[in-house]
């Protein structure tokens, strides 16, 4: 019987079967692996190209203008520029995130006059590129300029409805400086502190009040005002209308008491001559009656 099995695990069919098994098993186990690694790559793969990806982004950045301050003023200028910018998704967000570069107008080298200057960049990573918009701008250069001026206090009103006055108004900053482009410097005729007054206005007034730099038309002009604010003070007292309505109220006080004291002292002069009457009357009667009794006897 034992002869029988080993010749039986002998037989070529027997081998031929395990060994198909075998390959069978070996190719499923080949083949998973290489889908596996197929799907790992073409992840990676996907996730290499979301990161190497272009990507545009724009944004709204401050623009920096380039000139010695202390000489000249530009105006004409806006405060913001646009800018989009493109390049690899990572480094976009990145630079989206932390706008770590600057929009600049480079003005060092022009003369005082009107100007069309193209933008720049700085900062920027070299593998993004960038457009901006607008990507020139019209500037007005000026030789700066400075001066001192007085403060003139204007009033909204300078008379009240409730007889009242206003006294004459005080400013704690008497002079100012004034800065900014030649030409708008010299169209300063004022410095007024304007202060708006209440109709029914009764006790003293003090406001903080914002200078204000007006030409001859009263219209403002653009300038820079050193310091900005002033503390006004206005007194106010009662006007002629309450005084003579004061006095008027007292004499009629006084008045009054003068009529009470009036009818006092009348009424005891009238008590006093009653009494008088009364004791002359029983004077006279007791006269009669003495002069009665010597007739008897």
């Amino acid at each position: 019987m034992g002869k029988d099995t080993k010749g039986f695990f002998r037989r070529k069919w027997f081998l031929r079967i395990i060994s198909l098994i075998l390959a069978l098993f070996l190719f499923m186990y080949v083949n998973g692996s290489k889908s596996g690694f197929l799907r790992q790559n073409t992840r990676n793969n996907n996730q290499s190209s979301a990161l190497m990806s272009n990507k545009s982004v724009t944004l709204r950045m401050p623009l920096d203008v380039t000139i010695d301050n202390n000489k000249y003023i530009v105006s004409g200028y806006p405060q913001y520029v646009k800018v989009k910018v493109t390049g690899p998704s990572a480094l976009v967000t990145t630079t989206s995130n932390t706008q770590n570069f600057k929009v600049y107008a480079d003005l060092s080298d022009l003369t005082p006059g009107k100007h069309r200057v193209k933008l720049k960049t700085s900062g920027l990573n070299s593998e993004l590129t960038s457009k901006i918009e607008p990507q020139y701008i019209n500037v007005n250069i000026q030789p700066r300029k400075t001066i001192t001026m007085k403060v003139t206090i204007r009033l909204s009103t300078r008379d009240l409805d409730n007889g009242y006055k206003l006294g004459r108004p005080h400013s704690d900053i008497q002079t100012v400086q004034v800065t900014g482009s030649r030409d708008e410097v010299n169209k300063v005729n004022r410095i007024i502190a304007f202060v708006a007054i209440p109709h029914d206005a009764k006790d003293n007034i003090a406001r903080q009040v914002t200078l204000q730099a007006i030409d001859r038309n009263g219209q403002t002009l653009n300038v820079v005002i050193s310091p900005t604010t002033t503390n006004v003070s206005i007194p106010i007292s009662a006007g002629s209308q309450s005084s003579s309505s004061s006095d008027s109220s007292s004499s009629s006080s006084d008045e009054s008491e003068e009529t009470k004291s009036s009818s006092r002292t009348s009424s005891r002069n009238d008590s006093s001559d009653s009494s008088s009457e009364t004791s002359q009357s029983s004077s006279s009667i007791s006269n009669e009656d003495s002069s009665s009794s010597s007739r008897n006897q």
